[in-house]
């Protein structure tokens, strides 16, 4: 769990940073990503598109070092070595969720061994976060199966600091034979702009329809 200070002084991005962080600027972006591919490959292995949305979402934070950037536990700037996918998993009983997170392996058969092991250990919990002590270098991932949508933002008062993204997935549908999943993506504007917004998205795309080379 390597920690990098971010030198902010000679930081080529302190302009942007200083400046969107007083103002407390965030944002979002929602995508329809084209599955098809991406659900034909899961259905020949039998795997559920949960673990390969988080697996795909961590792949490309721990690619990019915006993605990584944040405060750590005491108030320095740096940017993490690699983030850890911190997920939901939904308790069907109570109609409530559990906070879990699963160690970052580079091959999805190994992350997808570890997360199965992870889901059925900690479901039907009652708590909120009951796999602890959670790392400090994790990023948020959710989805919201049971709706689609155009749009996804999370309103987060803490004085502006938090600057790791948050991923949300949605209900995917099918259009003229193919299937797309909304996606919302939500970042800080001192630590990203849209056109790091655009990589994460394109390099979701990508993934989605190599994915035949990595599940």
């Amino acid at each position: 769990m390597t920690f990098n200070k971010i030198d902010r002084e000679n930081w080529h991005r302190k302009e942007y940073f200083e400046n969107y962080l007083q103002q407390q600027t965030t944002f979002s972006i929602t995508n329809e990503i084209n599955i098809t591919f991406l659900m034909e490959n899961l259905k020949k292995k039998n795997i559920k598109l949960y673990p390969a949305f988080i697996f795909m979402i961590t792949k490309i934070a721990n690619s990019h070092r915006e993605f990584r950037t944040n405060f750590n536990s005491e108030g320095e700037l740096g940017y993490w070595e690699e983030v850890i996918p911190s997920y939901t998993i939904f308790d069907k009983k109570t109609c409530t969720f559990s906070s879990i997170w699963t160690s970052n392996f580079p091959a999805f058969s190994s992350f997808y061994s570890q997360y199965e092991k992870d889901v059925e250990k900690y479901n039907g919990t009652g708590r909120m976060f009951p796999k602890t002590p959670i790392p400090e270098n994790n990023i948020p991932i959710s989805m919201i199966p049971w709706s689609s949508f155009t749009g996804f933002n999370l309103n987060i008062h803490n004085e502006g600091n938090y600057l790791l993204p948050i991923t949300t997935g949605g209900k995917y549908t099918l259009v003229n034979g193919e299937i797309f999943l909304p996606i919302s993506l939500q970042v800080h504007h001192a630590v990203c702009d849209g056109y790091h917004a655009s990589i994460f998205m394109n390099e979701f795309q990508r993934l989605a329809d190599e994915s035949e080379e990595w599940l």
